[in-house]
């Protein structure tokens, strides 16, 4: 008899990335504000009682745009440029056996009585609108932060920070409130890391709107800015 438990979503994530180009590769790179929202079957005010005590929690979460994607024993992390091979448990890659991501977020807010259902409000979260979250769990300082932790190749690899030219009238078409979030995701380089092509011309989608930009050397260059019109 089989002890194997299928988990379900307790939750999904609306964040203002509709698709995986231009998320943070890590969570609390970018403090763009997300709605958490309770599935009907988990929507418990009371599963939340004293939850507003901690400043950052954990979201387990599934890599649901990779679903169908086989797992790979190796893997190239951006980090590396994307040209070194390392094992997929020594990485993040949302390739693996159980296509499962952890991410801890900074909590500001609990709605327990917005409808729908309980409702968390986080900043820092790296995950795609309507990516569905397995679990949440309160992030302990005292245990869950260790100062003198080995971050393997992480902690070597060269943080890429580009600097961002747009013009006023363009940066005008953004909601004031969404600008300080979108240059951050930008200056992070959005790109594949093994693309340094200085003429093509990229396309983010960020919160409505379609975002163009040239990118040459260690400088991003917004070109035009436009509504998303959808499919």
């Amino acid at each position: 008899m089989s002890h194997d438990k299928i988990i379900r979503p307790v939750a999904r994530i609306h964040t203002d990335f509709p698709s995986k180009f231009g998320i943070p590769r890590q969570s609390g790179l970018v403090h763009s504000r997300a709605r958490i929202v309770m599935e009907p079957d988990y929507a418990f005010p009371e599963a939340f009682r004293a939850l507003d005590g901690y400043s950052h929690i954990w979201l387990i979460w599934g890599f649901s745009a990779n679903e169908e994607a086989p797992w790979s024993p190796t893997v190239r992390p951006p980090r590396l440029g994307g040209n070194v091979r390392v094992g997929v448990f020594a990485s993040r890659s949302p390739f693996r056996p159980n296509g499962l991501g952890l991410s801890v977020v900074r909590l500001l807010e609990v709605r327990p009585e917005e409808n729908p259902g309980p409702v968390l409000i986080v900043s820092g979260a790296d995950l795609m609108d309507q990516t569905p979250i397995y679990d949440i769990k309160p992030y302990m300082p005292y245990s869950d932060s260790i100062p003198d932790a080995a971050g393997g190749y992480a902690a070597t690899a060269k943080d890429k920070h580009l600097a961002i030219h747009c013009a006023p009238e363009l940066l005008a078409r953004i909601p004031e409130e969404k600008r300080a979030a979108l240059m951050d995701a930008l200056a992070l380089d959005p790109r594949p890391a093994y693309q340094e092509d200085p003429d093509r011309v990229y396309g983010m989608q960020y919160a409505g709107f379609d975002i163009h930009f040239l990118v040459s050397g260690e400088e991003l260059k917004i070109v035009d800015i436009e509504e998303d019109k959808g499919p």
